[in-house]
């Protein structure tokens, strides 16, 4: 069992901070990205949290991400909203395009946020449930670099490819999920890796294509989609929406940070905003109240609703504060430059 060690979420959000500051970040995607793992610590979504930003660091060390860039919002059409990040964090780029896309679902009806030219590794239900904080109906997908065998094949090409969707509930947390379009996110098989743990089978396969529950061999070779030929087929589509259709790259054209400075760790975001109030006027009400009786049945019968394990999670962190292990803390601060610690 790893010795762990907690801290108060101001104490994760003050060491986020402190790690990106002390490692050439500006203060806006310092704070955009100390927002997202802290929330994701929170959460208990470890495979995003505080250790993601190890590899924010070391990207940003490889010239793989530009911690001073300026997203570029533009006004592209009635209901799109471009956002260039200039090799910078989507994170930014997003909470910049935000309020434009806000205005335009909401006089619309449905409006999408492109980013481009993105620095991306976060969990996705974050911006989802931001914009179902509006009282939106979202979505978003991005690819990520090639990690995943198309399904029959034995080889890395599709990205892990998560999709996100949120739904906003009156009174009540929104109805949320976020997954990967493979078995799991590939940073549960780095977690595994730290801890010094086998991965499950049906999670990965070697270089060679065969089946394997290493970590370390399973990051050398390629991850499974989930659902076979079904995950497969989300994922493409996830690469084409968030890839060509938006004027970026697929995610086998990119690749993590390198020493060499050859590798293009940069792609894009899609997000859709849906305003029910635009689509349903003074019955929005009405018909939000409608789609409860739906989760009242799914709740009836017992089984969980997604996302209700993390917002139990959360509401003991904000009581109790966040876990991680001695380890990753020492690491951390380790990344602090000596006049920042």
């Amino acid at each position: 069992m790893q010795q762990q060690v907690t801290l108060s979420i101001e104490q994760a959000q003050a060491l986020g901070l402190e790690v990106l500051l002390g490692n050439g970040f500006n203060h806006e995607h310092a704070t955009a990205i100390t927002r997202s793992v802290v929330s994701a610590q929170r959460d208990e979504c470890h495979s995003h949290g505080l250790y993601r930003l190890i590899g924010c660091v070391d990207t940003a060390r490889l010239g793989g991400i530009d911690g001073n860039a300026r997203p570029e919002v533009v006004d592209h059409a009635p209901s799109i909203v471009k956002v260039k990040a200039n090799r910078g964090s989507s994170l930014s780029a997003f909470e910049r395009g935000k309020p434009l896309l806000v205005e335009k679902a909401n006089a619309t009806g449905i409006a999408v946020l492109a980013i481009t030219e993105s620095f991306h590794f976060s969990a996705l239900w974050q911006e989802v449930e931001a914009l179902s904080d509006e009282g939106l109906v979202a979505l978003a997908m991005t690819p990520t670099h090639p990690f995943v065998a198309p399904a029959g094949g034995t080889k890395a090409l599709l990205g892990t490819n998560p999709f996100a969707f949120s739904w906003p509930r009156p009174g009540k947390a929104p109805y949320t999920f976020d997954f990967a379009t493979s078995v799991i996110a590939r940073g549960e098989i780095e977690l595994h890796r730290r801890a010094g743990e086998a991965i499950p089978e049906g999670w990965a396969l070697d270089a060679q294509g065969n089946p394997t529950t290493d970590p370390d061999t399973a990051l050398k070779g390629a991850m499974l989609a989930f659902g076979g030929h079904k995950g497969s087929a989300l994922s493409t589509m996830i690469e084409l929406l968030a890839g060509p259709l938006i004027g970026d790259v697929l995610g086998h054209e990119t690749a993590a940070a390198a020493e060499s400075g050859e590798k293009r760790p940069y792609h894009g975001e899609f997000v859709v905003a849906i305003s029910p109030r635009a689509f349903l006027g003074e019955a929005a009400d009405e018909h939000l109240a409608h789609a409860e009786t739906l989760f009242e049945e799914i709740a009836g019968q017992g089984a969980r609703l997604p996302s209700q394990r993390r917002f139990a999670a959360r509401q003991r962190s904000l009581a109790d504060g966040v876990k991680i292990p001695r380890q990753l803390h020492e690491e951390l601060k380790a990344l602090i430059p000596n006049s920042r610690r």
